[in-house]
């Protein structure tokens, strides 16, 4: 059990779903905002960044689930999550540039 603790899908797995709920309410604050057409954009942007979160969340489960055969697993949803919070911080950016 001390090894599934040490490994790094145990920090994605909540951590990505913490981010689908962080996403889902930046959605709904752009909705609030009437940020126009690049809103549609954010919204957008947000959505795929949920749906990445979680298929993040899937994999990371999937991995320690399969304990030290879930290696390949844990780097795809490692990938994933970095390449998801890159999306979150640019959709960060866009709504920052939009409050007026």
């Amino acid at each position: 059990m001390a090894q599934i603790e040490n490994r790094i899908s145990s920090h994605i797995l909540p951590t990505s779903a913490t981010m689908v709920g962080v996403c889902i309410t930046a959605i709904g604050l752009v909705r609030l905002m009437h940020a126009g057409t690049v809103g549609v954009y954010i919204d957008k942007l947000l959505g795929v960044d949920s749906v990445l979160f979680v298929f993040c969340s899937v994999l990371s489960f999937a991995s320690v689930r399969r304990g030290p055969r879930g290696a390949r697993l844990e780097q795809l949803a490692e990938i994933i999550f970095l390449m998801a919070l890159i999306l979150l911080g640019l959709a960060s950016v866009m709504m920052a540039m939009e409050i007026k």
